[in-house]
């Protein structure tokens, strides 16, 4: 009777799972279908950009500068035994354009914008403001989650982007200013990171971890049960599957790209 039981609950959990993917993939399409009612009016986007990409800016820009002293120290320390210390600005600049920069911009972005992003829509949805849309024959989903969605969608490259170059910057201060090394030999990796293949391709990472950790963090709100506890579980849920799909999707994309 309990291998049964486990039987009967691996099979329970498994429908749960198909359940919530098919509901998460019919609300993915129903916000693409939003989109375009959302390039109509602008302030919605502009007003949400700010609250998901300017109000990042500072974590991003502390979190970049720290990251990318640790690398120059460290890489550094590493390099110095073998004689390569002009190959620092590579090493800096290849691990955090290639890596670093979309994957912690992804996971900080997930941890401080897209919680908060499940907690707004689930708290709207446990007031019952989105039914009070519906009763209006507003439709939440154009005028409530896709500027969430669009704007999540387009911060995250940005913030990454700056990540890496503020990285970059960061480990010029710890090689170049407090090491020593030579300032034009850490700047020789401009000759050396190629655009296409380097810095496009983690472009392109950046604009999947945006796609998905902003799905997953308005899915979450909006599929959250609607008391404060089914909120708190929902914002859990979105940091926590935040991380595994970035670190995840990082790996194939990776196995792809380079």
């Amino acid at each position: 009777m309990n291998i049964l039981k486990v039987f009967q609950h691996l099979g329970h959990d498994t429908l749960n799972i198909f359940q919530t993917l098919g509901r998460a993939m019919l609300f993915f399409l129903h916000v693409l279908g939003g989109i375009p009612s959302v390039l109509m009016r602008p302030r919605l986007l502009m007003a949400q950009l700010y609250s998901v990409g300017v109000l990042s800016l500072a974590l991003i820009l502390v979190s970049g500068l720290f990251v990318g002293m640790v690398l120059g120290l460290q890489g550094y320390n590493t390099l110095v035994d073998f004689g390569a210390t002009e190959s620092l600005g590579l090493v800096v600049a290849l691990s955090l354009v290639r890596e670093l920069g979309p994957v912690l911009s992804s996971l900080l972005f997930s941890g401080r914008a897209g919680s908060a992003l499940t907690a707004e829509i689930g708290l709207m949805k446990a007031t019952e403001q989105l039914s009070g849309m519906e009763m209006m024959a507003v439709d939440p989903l154009k005028r409530v989650i896709a500027p969430r969605f669009l704007a999540g969608f387009l911060a995250m490259p940005l913030l990454a982007v700056i990540f890496s170059a503020i990285g970059i910057l960061g480990g010029h201060l710890v090689v170049v200013d407090m090491i020593g090394v030579d300032a034009g030999a850490y700047w020789q990796m401009s000759e050396k990171v190629d655009f296409f293949s380097d810095v496009f391709n983690g472009i392109i990472k950046s604009i999947v971890f945006g796609l998905v950790v902003t799905w997953i963090a308005v899915f979450e709100g909006y599929d959250a049960l609607p008391t404060s506890e089914g909120v708190s579980r929902a914002t859990t849920r979105t940091v926590v599957f935040s991380a595994f799909a970035t670190l995840g999707l990082d790996f194939l994309l990776t196995a792809l790209m380079f």
